[in-house]
Formats: C-alpha cells, structure tokens, sequence
C-alpha cells in the first residue's frame, strides 16, 4: 500500500514536471515565431520602401543629364551606368547583398557623378576596407544604402565655387561599415520642391527598420560644411537575428 502510494505520488510530481516542461516549451517557440514574424513584418515594410527609392526617376535623369554634358567621357561613364543599372535592377531586389557588392555600387556612381565637376574639382575618395573581414562578403548589406548620402553631396555642392569639396570616405573594419560623406555646402539658395527630402526620410525608416539599434545616421552642419555619417554593425546585426531563430 505505502508502495502505491509512493508511486502515486512520484507519477503526479513526473507528470507536473512534464506539463510544466511542455508548457515553458511552447512559451517559448511562440515567443521566438512572433519574433521572427517581426523581422519578417519589418523585412517587408523596409522592401516596399526600397521600391520607393529604387524607382526613383531622378537618380537617372541626373545621371543622364551628366553624360549628355560631356560627350568625351560618353563610353566610360556609360560603361559604369550599365553596371549601376544592373545592381538596381536586379541585385537590389534581394533582401541583402554583400558589402563589398554595395560598395562596388558606390564606387560606380561616385565615377558617373564625377562627369560634372571640373578637372580641378577638389573630389576625395578613400576606401579603407579589409577584404580579410568576413562580413565583406556576407550577405547582410541592404541594398542601395549608400545612394542618398552621395547623390546628396553632389546635387547640395556648389561645384562651381572655386573652394568646394566633396569627401567621401568607406571604410569596413571589425564589422562595422562606415560611409562618411561631406562637402561644402553651395551658398545659392537651393530650389524647393514638393517632394524634397523623401530620399532621406526613405533612408531613415528602412535603417530602422532593418537594422533597429545596430547603425547610427548622422547628419551635421558646421557654418558652410555638410556632414553625413552612417555606421552599421553587420556583426551586432547578425548576432540578434541569429538569436531570434533560436
């Protein structure tokens, strides 16, 4: 009889355990699923913005009005177009790319805004990459980050004034990618337009949305010199979206 009882009890306790096991399991699968739902929700979101961006006719036409302007150089910067046409058209329709394909991007169209600056144009380009780093070739860039904060420096520019400059520097180290872009800002007043700004604003929320609390964006002005910095931590990144599949 003290036997029974004894096993009685032991199955309640074994049988309470295992209810509380399966419970706690579940808790948890449905706490890691609606995390997952809100990376995918913000993947969407931040994909629908892109398309904003991406379909932007003024990035072309600018591009366009460049070559048009300088018939000299028509077959390299068409050659550079291409590739920059090629990227927008088809590798930015992927959730990510690798940095250093994104980079190659930037690289291209700092090349075919460059038609439009004079010769003695004070234009600086630094790349300060180490190819060694494993997330230069990670798919975890989100495409077309880099064209507001260059196509920015050279429309704002003033070109035309003898002691303008544009600076831009990328830089990848320890997993972090950096773009710093400044320049002197034009003293014309700028021409208003309804839509100004929507570039920017457009950055702005696929940044957040992707990338959350892992990049910083930010934008100074110092008397007649523009600067834009933006820092994202691919590795941070990786680490919390491998965490939330678990």
């Amino acid at each position: 009889m003290l036997i029974s009882t004894i096993l009685a009890a032991a199955l309640v306790v074994v049988s309470v355990i295992f209810i509380t096991h399966i419970y706690r399991t579940k808790k948890r699968i449905e706490r890691q699923t609606y995390t997952i739902k809100q990376l995918q929700e913000r993947q969407n979101k931040a994909e629908l913005n892109l398309v904003e961006s991406t379909l932007n006719p003024h990035l072309f036409k600018n591009i366009l009005n460049s070559i048009q302007s300088h018939a000299y150089q028509t077959y390299f910067a068409l050659d550079r177009l291409g590739s920059v046409l090629d990227y927008i058209l088809y590798d930015s329709r992927q959730q990510y790319v690798a940095l250093k394909d994104e980079i190659l991007f930037a690289q291209n169209l700092i090349e075919i805004n460059k038609i439009k600056l004079s010769p003695l144009f004070e234009l600086q380009v630094k790349v300060k990459v180490d190819e060694r780093d494993p997330y230069y070739q990670k798919n975890l860039m989100a495409p077309l980050i880099s064209i507001d904060l260059i196509e920015n420096a050279f429309k704002h520019a003033d070109i035309q004034s003898p002691d303008a400059f544009i600076r831009i520097v990328i830089e990848l180290g320890q997993g972090i990618f950096t773009l710093t872009v400044a320049n002197r800002i034009s003293e014309r007043p700028p021409l208003l337009k309804v839509k100004s700004g929507i570039g920017s604003r457009t950055l702005d929320q696929r940044l957040e949305t992707i990338y959350g609390n892992h990049y910083s964006l930010d934008r100074v002005k110092e008397n007649d010199e523009y600067i834009a910095q933006l820092k994202i931590n691919l590795r941070g990144y990786e680490n919390e979206v491998r965490s939330a599949r678990r």
